[in-house]
Protein backbone atom coordinates (compact mmCIF):
# COMPACT_ATOMS: atom_id res chain seq x y z
CA UNK A 1 0.00 0.00 0.00
CA UNK A 2 1.31 3.43 -0.98
CA UNK A 3 2.04 5.85 1.85
CA UNK A 4 -0.71 8.45 2.17
CA UNK A 5 1.36 11.59 2.29
CA UNK A 6 0.36 15.25 2.42
CA UNK A 7 1.54 15.63 -1.18
CA UNK A 8 -0.67 12.73 -2.32
CA UNK A 9 -3.73 14.18 -0.60
CA UNK A 10 -2.95 17.56 -2.16
CA UNK A 11 -2.62 16.02 -5.62
CA UNK A 12 -5.97 14.24 -5.31
CA UNK A 13 -7.62 17.46 -4.19
CA UNK A 14 -6.20 19.31 -7.21
CA UNK A 15 -7.39 16.55 -9.56
CA UNK A 16 -10.94 16.30 -8.22
CA UNK A 17 -11.83 19.48 -6.35
CA UNK A 18 -13.03 17.35 -3.42
CA UNK A 19 -12.48 18.35 0.23
CA UNK A 20 -9.26 17.38 1.93
CA UNK A 21 -10.91 15.04 4.45
CA UNK A 22 -12.77 13.29 1.63
CA UNK A 23 -9.52 12.96 -0.32
CA UNK A 24 -7.76 11.48 2.69
CA UNK A 25 -10.58 8.96 3.20
CA UNK A 26 -10.61 8.04 -0.50
CA UNK A 27 -6.89 7.30 -0.43
CA UNK A 28 -7.30 5.24 2.72
CA UNK A 29 -10.11 3.24 1.10
CA UNK A 30 -8.06 2.55 -2.03
CA UNK A 31 -4.72 1.81 -0.37
CA UNK A 32 -3.16 5.02 -1.63
CA UNK A 33 -3.99 4.37 -5.31
CA UNK A 34 -4.52 7.81 -6.87
CA UNK A 35 -6.61 6.76 -9.86
CA UNK A 36 -8.69 4.45 -7.70
CA UNK A 37 -9.26 7.30 -5.24
CA UNK A 38 -10.52 9.53 -8.07
CA UNK A 39 -13.03 6.84 -9.03
CA UNK A 40 -14.03 6.32 -5.36
CA UNK A 41 -14.77 10.03 -4.96
CA UNK A 42 -16.75 10.13 -8.19
CA UNK A 43 -18.83 7.12 -7.13
CA UNK A 44 -19.67 8.95 -3.92
CA UNK A 45 -20.57 12.08 -5.86
CA UNK A 46 -17.72 13.99 -4.21
CA UNK A 47 -15.55 14.71 -7.26
CA UNK A 48 -15.89 16.60 -10.49
CA UNK A 49 -16.05 14.75 -13.81
CA UNK A 50 -13.04 12.88 -15.10
CA UNK A 51 -12.34 15.68 -17.58
CA UNK A 52 -10.46 17.45 -14.80
CA UNK A 53 -8.32 14.46 -14.01
CA UNK A 54 -4.65 14.85 -14.87
CA UNK A 55 -4.78 18.55 -15.69
CA UNK A 56 -2.35 19.77 -13.05
CA UNK A 57 -0.56 22.99 -14.00
CA UNK A 58 3.14 23.14 -14.87
CA UNK A 59 5.25 25.88 -16.43
CA UNK A 60 6.84 26.36 -19.84
CA UNK A 61 5.39 26.65 -23.33
CA UNK A 62 3.69 24.69 -26.08
CA UNK A 63 5.27 25.30 -29.50
CA UNK A 64 3.51 24.77 -32.85
CA UNK A 65 4.74 24.52 -36.43
CA UNK A 66 2.59 24.19 -39.56
CA UNK A 67 4.24 23.18 -42.84
CA UNK A 68 1.79 22.61 -45.68
CA UNK A 69 0.11 19.26 -45.13
CA UNK A 70 2.04 18.63 -41.91
CA UNK A 71 1.89 20.04 -38.41
CA UNK A 72 3.67 19.41 -35.13
CA UNK A 73 3.46 20.38 -31.46
CA UNK A 74 6.08 20.30 -28.71
CA UNK A 75 5.95 20.88 -24.97
CA UNK A 76 9.02 22.34 -23.28
CA UNK A 77 8.80 22.72 -19.51
CA UNK A 78 10.45 25.20 -17.19
CA UNK A 79 10.32 25.57 -13.43
CA UNK A 80 8.64 28.99 -13.39
CA UNK A 81 6.26 31.00 -15.54
CA UNK A 82 8.79 33.84 -15.35
CA UNK A 83 11.14 31.79 -17.53
CA UNK A 84 8.32 31.07 -19.99
CA UNK A 85 8.25 34.83 -20.66
CA UNK A 86 12.03 34.90 -21.18
CA UNK A 87 13.09 35.64 -24.79
CA UNK A 88 15.90 33.08 -24.62
CA UNK A 89 13.47 30.34 -23.59
CA UNK A 90 10.91 31.39 -26.18
CA UNK A 91 13.57 31.30 -28.90
CA UNK A 92 14.55 27.79 -27.77
CA UNK A 93 10.97 26.51 -27.99
CA UNK A 94 10.56 28.22 -31.38
CA UNK A 95 13.64 26.46 -32.77
CA UNK A 96 12.56 23.08 -31.40
CA UNK A 97 9.04 23.47 -32.83
CA UNK A 98 10.56 24.34 -36.20
CA UNK A 99 12.37 20.99 -36.27
CA UNK A 100 9.43 18.97 -34.93
CA UNK A 101 7.69 18.16 -38.26
CA UNK A 102 10.88 16.40 -39.37
CA UNK A 103 10.83 14.21 -36.27
CA UNK A 104 7.27 13.03 -37.09
CA UNK A 105 6.32 12.58 -33.45
CA UNK A 106 9.50 10.73 -32.41
CA UNK A 107 10.80 12.44 -29.25
CA UNK A 108 14.24 10.80 -29.33
CA UNK A 109 14.67 11.76 -32.98
CA UNK A 110 13.75 15.35 -32.16
CA UNK A 111 16.29 15.50 -29.33
CA UNK A 112 19.00 14.33 -31.74
CA UNK A 113 18.22 16.88 -34.46
CA UNK A 114 20.55 19.83 -34.95
CA UNK A 115 19.54 23.48 -34.60
CA UNK A 116 21.06 25.22 -37.61
CA UNK A 117 21.70 28.52 -35.81
CA UNK A 118 24.13 26.89 -33.37
CA UNK A 119 24.96 23.48 -34.82
CA UNK A 120 24.09 21.87 -31.49
CA UNK A 121 21.52 19.10 -31.10
CA UNK A 122 18.24 19.92 -29.42
CA UNK A 123 19.38 17.98 -26.32
CA UNK A 124 22.64 19.94 -26.16
CA UNK A 125 20.85 23.23 -26.80
CA UNK A 126 18.56 22.54 -23.83
CA UNK A 127 21.61 21.83 -21.67
CA UNK A 128 23.14 25.10 -22.81
CA UNK A 129 19.90 26.98 -22.06
CA UNK A 130 19.81 25.51 -18.54
CA UNK A 131 23.24 27.02 -17.90
CA UNK A 132 22.15 30.41 -19.25
CA UNK A 133 18.68 30.60 -17.70
CA UNK A 134 19.48 28.88 -14.41
CA UNK A 135 16.41 26.63 -14.31
CA UNK A 136 15.79 23.01 -15.12
CA UNK A 137 14.28 22.70 -18.61
CA UNK A 138 12.82 19.64 -20.27
CA UNK A 139 11.56 18.70 -23.72
CA UNK A 140 8.65 16.60 -22.56
CA UNK A 141 6.72 15.49 -25.65
CA UNK A 142 5.93 16.08 -29.31
CA UNK A 143 3.06 15.23 -31.66
CA UNK A 144 2.72 15.12 -35.44
CA UNK A 145 -0.17 15.10 -37.94
CA UNK A 146 -0.26 15.02 -41.73
CA UNK A 147 -2.88 14.60 -44.46
CA UNK A 148 -2.58 13.61 -48.13
CA UNK A 149 -5.10 16.20 -49.34
CA UNK A 150 -6.76 19.05 -47.50
CA UNK A 151 -4.98 20.97 -44.78
CA UNK A 152 -3.61 20.96 -41.25
CA UNK A 153 -5.13 23.72 -39.14
CA UNK A 154 -3.75 24.98 -35.85
CA UNK A 155 -4.72 27.15 -32.92
CA UNK A 156 -2.68 28.40 -29.98
CA UNK A 157 -4.50 29.50 -26.84
CA UNK A 158 -2.94 32.05 -24.46
CA UNK A 159 -0.38 32.87 -27.14
CA UNK A 160 2.66 34.77 -25.85
CA UNK A 161 4.42 34.92 -29.24
CA UNK A 162 3.61 33.54 -32.71
CA UNK A 163 3.28 29.77 -32.39
CA UNK A 164 3.95 29.75 -28.64
CA UNK A 165 1.36 29.46 -25.86
CA UNK A 166 -0.32 27.32 -23.23
CA UNK A 167 -2.70 25.12 -25.25
CA UNK A 168 -1.91 24.00 -28.79
CA UNK A 169 -4.28 22.23 -31.16
CA UNK A 170 -3.68 20.59 -34.54
CA UNK A 171 -6.53 19.24 -36.65
CA UNK A 172 -6.26 17.40 -39.95
CA UNK A 173 -8.93 18.06 -42.60
CA UNK A 174 -9.18 15.67 -45.53
CA UNK A 175 -10.81 17.21 -48.60
CA UNK A 176 -10.36 17.90 -52.31
CA UNK A 177 -11.21 21.55 -51.64
CA UNK A 178 -8.36 24.10 -51.84
CA UNK A 179 -6.71 24.72 -48.45
CA UNK A 180 -7.64 28.41 -48.62
CA UNK A 181 -11.33 27.48 -48.61
CA UNK A 182 -10.84 25.20 -45.60
CA UNK A 183 -8.81 27.66 -43.53
CA UNK A 184 -11.68 29.32 -41.65
CA UNK A 185 -13.34 26.00 -40.81
CA UNK A 186 -10.00 24.55 -39.73
CA UNK A 187 -9.29 27.40 -37.33
CA UNK A 188 -12.81 27.20 -35.89
CA UNK A 189 -12.47 23.45 -35.38
CA UNK A 190 -9.11 23.87 -33.65
CA UNK A 191 -10.61 26.51 -31.35
CA UNK A 192 -13.56 24.19 -30.65
CA UNK A 193 -11.20 21.36 -29.70
CA UNK A 194 -9.23 23.67 -27.41
CA UNK A 195 -12.42 24.60 -25.57
CA UNK A 196 -14.39 21.33 -25.62
CA UNK A 197 -11.55 18.82 -25.05
CA UNK A 198 -12.85 15.83 -27.07
CA UNK A 199 -11.17 12.46 -26.61
CA UNK A 200 -11.55 11.21 -30.19
CA UNK A 201 -13.07 12.05 -33.57
CA UNK A 202 -15.68 9.26 -33.44
CA UNK A 203 -17.11 7.05 -30.70
CA UNK A 204 -15.34 4.03 -32.21
CA UNK A 205 -11.99 5.70 -31.55
CA UNK A 206 -12.58 6.33 -27.83
CA UNK A 207 -10.27 4.21 -25.67
CA UNK A 208 -12.13 1.04 -24.63
CA UNK A 209 -10.52 1.15 -21.19
CA UNK A 210 -11.88 4.66 -20.66
CA UNK A 211 -15.39 3.53 -21.64
CA UNK A 212 -15.25 0.56 -19.26
CA UNK A 213 -14.02 2.78 -16.44
CA UNK A 214 -16.95 5.14 -16.98
CA UNK A 215 -19.39 2.21 -17.27
CA UNK A 216 -18.22 0.83 -13.90
CA UNK A 217 -18.76 4.21 -12.24
CA UNK A 218 -22.17 4.65 -13.86
CA UNK A 219 -23.15 1.12 -12.77
CA UNK A 220 -22.40 1.78 -9.11
CA UNK A 221 -24.20 5.12 -9.24
CA UNK A 222 -27.25 3.53 -10.88
CA UNK A 223 -27.43 0.64 -8.40
CA UNK A 224 -27.47 3.14 -5.57
CA UNK A 225 -30.90 4.18 -6.87
CA UNK A 226 -32.37 0.83 -5.81
CA UNK A 227 -34.17 0.32 -9.14
CA UNK A 228 -34.61 -3.14 -10.76
CA UNK A 229 -31.63 -4.53 -12.69
CA UNK A 230 -33.45 -4.26 -16.04
CA UNK A 231 -33.95 -0.54 -15.53
CA UNK A 232 -30.42 -0.14 -14.19
CA UNK A 233 -29.02 -1.71 -17.37
CA UNK A 234 -30.91 0.83 -19.48
CA UNK A 235 -29.73 3.65 -17.23
CA UNK A 236 -26.11 2.55 -17.65
CA UNK A 237 -26.41 2.26 -21.45
CA UNK A 238 -27.99 5.71 -21.59
CA UNK A 239 -25.25 7.28 -19.52
CA UNK A 240 -22.54 5.62 -21.61
CA UNK A 241 -24.16 6.95 -24.80
CA UNK A 242 -24.30 10.44 -23.28
CA UNK A 243 -20.65 10.16 -22.19
CA UNK A 244 -19.59 9.16 -25.72
CA UNK A 245 -21.46 12.14 -27.17
CA UNK A 246 -19.67 14.44 -24.75
CA UNK A 247 -16.16 13.20 -25.61
CA UNK A 248 -16.60 12.54 -29.35
CA UNK A 249 -15.72 15.50 -31.55
CA UNK A 250 -18.30 14.84 -34.26
CA UNK A 251 -21.14 14.55 -31.73
CA UNK A 252 -20.24 17.60 -29.64
CA UNK A 253 -22.38 20.75 -29.92
CA UNK A 254 -20.56 23.25 -32.14
CA UNK A 255 -19.13 25.97 -29.89
CA UNK A 256 -20.12 28.69 -32.36
CA UNK A 257 -23.72 27.48 -32.63
CA UNK A 258 -24.69 24.92 -29.99
CA UNK A 259 -27.90 24.02 -31.87
CA UNK A 260 -25.72 22.16 -34.37
CA UNK A 261 -23.26 19.32 -33.88
CA UNK A 262 -19.78 19.29 -35.39
CA UNK A 263 -20.71 16.56 -37.89
CA UNK A 264 -23.56 18.76 -39.18
CA UNK A 265 -21.18 21.68 -39.65
CA UNK A 266 -18.79 19.48 -41.66
CA UNK A 267 -21.67 18.25 -43.84
CA UNK A 268 -22.87 21.81 -44.47
CA UNK A 269 -19.40 23.06 -45.41
CA UNK A 270 -18.89 20.05 -47.67
CA UNK A 271 -22.13 20.75 -49.53
CA UNK A 272 -21.21 24.41 -49.92
CA UNK A 273 -17.78 23.48 -51.33
CA UNK A 274 -19.11 20.67 -53.51
CA UNK A 275 -16.82 18.07 -51.95
CA UNK A 276 -16.63 16.15 -48.68
CA UNK A 277 -14.73 17.48 -45.67
CA UNK A 278 -13.72 15.16 -42.85
CA UNK A 279 -11.54 15.30 -39.75
CA UNK A 280 -8.81 12.69 -39.96
CA UNK A 281 -7.23 13.29 -36.58
CA UNK A 282 -6.56 15.99 -34.01
CA UNK A 283 -4.10 16.62 -31.20
CA UNK A 284 -4.78 18.85 -28.21
CA UNK A 285 -1.71 19.55 -26.07
CA UNK A 286 -2.16 21.49 -22.84
CA UNK A 287 0.83 22.70 -20.88
CA UNK A 288 1.51 20.65 -17.75
CA UNK A 289 -1.02 17.86 -18.24
CA UNK A 290 -0.23 15.21 -15.63
CA UNK A 291 2.58 17.15 -13.95
CA UNK A 292 2.20 18.00 -10.28
CA UNK A 293 3.04 21.62 -9.56
CA UNK A 294 4.45 22.12 -6.02
CA UNK A 295 2.40 24.28 -3.68
CA UNK A 296 4.10 24.73 -0.32
CA UNK A 297 1.21 26.56 1.30
CA UNK A 298 -1.38 23.92 0.40
CA UNK A 299 1.01 21.10 1.32
CA UNK A 300 1.45 22.58 4.77
CA UNK A 301 -2.30 22.81 5.16
CA UNK A 302 -2.81 19.21 4.11
CA UNK A 303 0.03 18.00 6.35
CA UNK A 304 -2.12 18.72 9.37
CA UNK A 305 -4.56 16.06 8.21
CA UNK A 306 -1.99 13.33 7.66
CA UNK A 307 -0.12 13.43 10.96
Amino acid sequence: MAEITAALVKQLRELTGAGMMDCKKALAETGGDLEGAVDWLRKKGLAAAAKKSGRVAAEGLIGMRLEGLQGALVEVNSETDFVARNEVFQALVHHIAGLAPGARGDLDALRAMAISATGRTVADEITQAIAVIGENLQLRRTAFIEVERGMIAGYMHNQVAPGLGKIGVLVGLASEAPPAKLAELGKQLAMHIAASKPEAVTAEQVDAALIERERAIFAEQARASGKPEAIIAKMIDGRVRKFLEEVTLLEQPWVIDTDRRVRQVLDEVGKALGTSVSVTRFVRMELGEGITKPSDDLAAEVAKLTT
